[in-house]
């Protein structure tokens, strides 16, 4: 009975080749497979080549689109003899000469992408700036790091230069002085121009509002760390406005992703310590009784200092301390673990560095950051060592790009204002784009 059903089943079935047997083609089969194959893989190469190539074309029009709105920007309108033009000094550093207030506007994190996705987040990042420049009327503009955010799933390209290009043509046609110190993502280890490139591009172009240069630099030393000196009228420096490079990533972290984050390395140290020494020797000529130089210090990622700070001032119940007075501000990024240390919200460096001392002992008044956008808080901080404080401050970001969603959030971005006395002194207001500078056409939510 057995046999009868087995040779039954085999001539309904006939000689079904084994589950798992791989299907002997004739060569005609073989031939129409080959084929389709190579026109599935030539319409996909096709797609990815007009969908790169419509990319390419569109970031170029994009970037000379911004670069045209850049450069038609209307100028800041100073009063008639109230703008100060720096002049070269004998050490080959810019100098202002004032014996009023002088004013510096700080911005940081603007992430201008240069790109085809960022086209219409990047004149909301330019006109925020400009605005808020128009209106304040400042001395000096400071950008702390990531005018540029070549990302190119958000962005759309890796040309770091094209944002670069996009702003540096704004603040010339705006008319008022500028530098800024590097961020982590405005040379990126996969965006097509280095630190060294975009510091070529700035010489090259010979900008008049600029007075960015790669001063003390290198590998090891980055670039544009920088003094700007402001000089009274008997010619004693009054304060020192140092810009720094805070490097990018370390630990082999180089695309950023594990958020290792560099700091300020001991030669940069030694260079600040050694050319305030060198300003407060001038300074002494004139005056002996000069014997410290107040500064100020601009750079993107923020020191381990300023989470030490939070730190204390958390667990002490959001309140004062000996070594911690809050002044103003929130702390408004995630708290948790990264690379096993506890963040408190502060992204800084990984490795202690000793500029914070260095300060202490150099008159150093002020930290100026970025890098955390939704932080914009300010405390002053011993670092446990006596009755010296330095303040600690982030600067309001003008981010519509980096983080997501971003865009509609308005608490953050805005500028920071810092107005200087003539003895050298200074406050610190930060300002909101949307609630300080009245009868702004702000950009659609």
């Amino acid at each position: 009975m057995n046999e009868v059903f087995e040779q039954d089943k085999k001539g309904i079935l006939g000689d079904a080749p084994k589950k798992g047997k791989k299907k002997v083609l004739t060569p005609e089969q073989k031939k129409k497979r080959t084929k389709k194959a190579l026109i599935i893989t030539g319409a996909i190469l096709g797609a990815l080549v007009i969908f790169f190539g419509s990319c390419a074309i569109a970031n170029v029009v994009g970037v000379n689109a911004l670069i045209k709105q850049a450069e038609n920007m209307s100028a800041v309108e100073y009063a008639e003899g109230t703008q100060l033009v720096p002049v070269k000094d004998s050490d080959g550093y810019w100098t202002f000469t004032t014996d009023d207030d002088f004013t510096i506007m700080q911005f940081t994190d603007i992430h201008i992408g240069g790109g085809c996705f960022s086209s219409q987040t990047d004149p909301w990042a330019m006109n925020a700036v400009a605005t808020m420049i128009r209106q304040q009327k400042p001395d000096l503009v400071v950008v702390t790091g990531d005018i540029a955010y070549p990302v190119v799933f958000q962005a759309g390209t890796l040309n770091n230069l094209s944002a670069t290009k996009i702003f540096a043509n704004m603040m010339e046609s705006l008319g008022v002085y500028w530098t800024f110190s590097f961020g982590n993502h405005d040379t990126e280890a996969y965006s097509y121009y280095s630190r060294e490139d975009i510091c070529d591009y700035y010489e090259s172009q010979n900008f008049k509002y600029c007075l960015f240069n790669r001063g003390f630099h290198g590998d090891d030393k980055g670039y544009g760390n920088n003094i700007i000196k402001v000089k009274n009228s008997a010619g004693i420096v009054t304060q020192a406005i140092v810009t720094l490079d805070s490097h990018s990533y370390i630990d082999g972290d180089i695309l950023g992703l594990a958020w290792k984050y560099d700091n300020l390395h001991d030669s940069q140290v030694n260079w600040y310590k050694t050319e305030i020494q060198k300003l407060v020797s001038a300074n002494m000529a004139i005056d002996p009784t000069a014997t410290e130089l107040k500064n100020l210090a601009f750079l993107h990622i923020p020191t381990m200092e300023y989470r030490d700070a939070w730190k204390e001032y958390v667990e002490a119940g959001n309140k004062d301390t000996d070594n911690v007075i809050f002044d103003f501000g929130v702390m408004g990024e995630s708290d948790g673990n990264k690379n096993g240390v506890k963040t408190w919200g502060i992204y800084c460096g990984m490795e202690p560095c000793s500029f914070f001392e260095a300060g202490l002992e150099s008159g150093l008044q002020g930290i100026f950051c970025g890098h955390d956008h939704y932080n914009n808080f300010s405390v002053f901080y011993n670092g446990g060592e006596g009755d010296k404080y330095i303040r600690l401050t982030y600067g309001m970001s003008t981010d519509y790009l980096a983080y997501p969603g971003i865009f509609k959030e308005h608490s953050q971005r805005g500028c920071t204002v810092i107005t200087v006395k003539p003895w050298g002194d200074f406050v610190v207001e930060a300002k909101n784009y949307y609630t300080d500078f009245e009868n702004v056409p702000h950009e659609k939510d």
